[in-house]
């Protein structure tokens, strides 16, 4: 992929999101690492990055506001240029609450990170991706959506509204040569889970088909593929990378 391209990978500190630009740095894009506070950890992101021979800058912002996704876009316009590849993996505190104790407020905080960043994002960036005739949007769902699970209802029906989106601003803007995806992983252990019993892991690996947890690499490469040519004629799906415990 030619270094033409700019690629912006929200939350992108550690975990999926360290894994994703590392992968897409590999593969050619200038890469925009977004973090809302761990400066330490982004910064550690870009210096390897560039020890590989990428290209890669941090850019502080909370991108479920308004104002900060706007200074967000002039900074890394400035800096890298503009931003034709928008990896929307940027998410917040998932509280497992039973419907008795589930306020709007809850409801309202999941959109915050599902529904609204990404159209904040896609709106800051789609004039020149049309203006190119080229883009990817490429979003970071969850199996939860299809299996649905228990106490999770805010965050379930987030995740289901962000690939309602995917499905409609794929017909939207495909004429204008611009994809839009969802990769919808399993349970990837990364940072924020250490401490997880083997008892929940052993759980979980039940209904693996294929026997074992999934990495961060592993999502990476999915996005790697949709972003890159070879996902040129893919648009409006849904990738589920999670060993088979869901289809589709």
């Amino acid at each position: 992929m030619s270094d033409d391209h700019v690629a912006l990978i929200t939350g992108a500190s550690r975990g999926l999101g360290r894994a994703m630009a590392e992968a897409l740095a590999a593969q050619g894009f200038r890469v925009a690492i977004n973090y809302a506070r761990s400066h330490d950890a982004a910064r550690a992101v870009k210096d390897g990055i560039i020890a590989a021979g990428g290209v890669a800058e941090i850019f502080p912002a909370d991108v479920t506001d308004e104002a900060a996704v706007a200074e967000l876009s002039a900074a890394i316009t400035e800096s890298l240029g503009s931003v034709d590849v928008l990896v929307l993996n940027a998410t917040g505190p998932q509280p497992a609450l039973p419907i008795e104790e589930l306020e709007w407020s809850d409801m309202l905080q999941q959109l915050e990170f599902f529904v609204k960043s990404p159209l904040l994002l896609t709106r800051a960036f789609l004039p020149t991706m049309k203006s190119r005739g080229w883009g990817r949007i490429i979003q970071i769902g969850s199996e939860v959506f299809t299996i649905g699970n228990a106490n999770s209802s805010a965050y379930v029906s987030a995740k289901g509204a962000q690939l309602g989106l995917t499905r409609s601003w794929a017909r939207e803007l495909g004429p204008y040569g611009i994809t839009v995806n969802l990769v919808a992983p399993g349970w990837i252990p990364v940072e924020r889970h250490h401490g997880t019993s083997e008892e929940d892991y052993a759980g979980y690996l039940r209904d693996v088909p294929l026997g074992h947890m999934g990495t961060p690499e592993d999502i990476a490469g999915a996005v790697a593929y949709l972003a890159g040519d070879a996902g040129r004629f893919v648009t409006g799906q849904q990738l589920s990378v999670n060993g088979g415990r869901t289809f589709g």
